[in-house]
């Protein structure tokens, strides 16, 4: 008897719970960088620091691109960096290839040397992805697509590993002219959830 390895979107769901990178507290909560307090806590950095995790959002972020129309991939500092990187690495080897360079949106802009805000490869007139671990308000994914259309490059699809479909992010990015493009939602680690079982 075989065994079948499970779907890529199940094996990151999995692994988010395996590592305990999700969590859930109704009683307590967590503050977020909005400044919010929830009752559930994703933290992607976790997933992005080991290997096998990292491969499976590349591979499912891969699959949801390929046919997106588009030759750079960025964020903000620092939470995008290794989520474009991995991404842009499984593109390059993947069959079609795909060559997606990535950028870097820096907070502020370097005090010295050239005082890029944005660090990369970049050209006025090419397409942008941006992307970020988590969606709450959209706060991140905003301030990158701002700062990469500031230097002229056409942004039109954000991506993120959760989508916590609250606090109107998808709508910021709706007003941008934004479509947003999620691995994952709460909902799906919700009902997975050991908690739930």
């Amino acid at each position: 008897m075989s065994y079948k390895l499970p779907m890529p979107k199940n094996a990151l769901i999995q692994a988010f719970h395996q590592l305990e990178a999700f969590k859930w507290n109704q009683q307590e909560g967590f503050r977020l960088a909005s400044g919010k307090t929830s009752p559930y806590y994703v933290d992607c950095r976790i997933v992005l620091a080991h290997p096998h995790s990292r491969h499976l959002v590349a591979q499912l972020a891969y699959h949801r691109l390929k046919s997106l129309d588009f030759t750079l991939i960025g964020g903000l500092e620092i939470g995008a960096i290794p989520l474009a990187t991995c991404i842009s690495d499984f593109g390059y080897r993947a069959d079609p290839q795909r060559e997606w360079r990535t950028f870097v949106v820096r907070k502020q802009p370097k005090d010295h040397g050239l005082g890029k805000l944005i660090e990369g490869t970049i050209h006025p007139g090419e397409t942008a992805l941006v992307v970020d671990d988590v969606l709450t308000t959209g706060g991140s994914l905003v301030k990158a697509a701002e700062s990469a259309r500031a230097q002229g490059l056409i942004v039109t699809h954000g991506l993120v590993v959760v989508d916590r479909s609250e606090n109107e992010g998808k709508s910021h990015l709706a007003h941008m002219g934004i479509q947003l493009l999620p691995l994952l939602t709460l909902e799906d680690l919700r009902q997975t959830s050991p908690s739930t079982r």
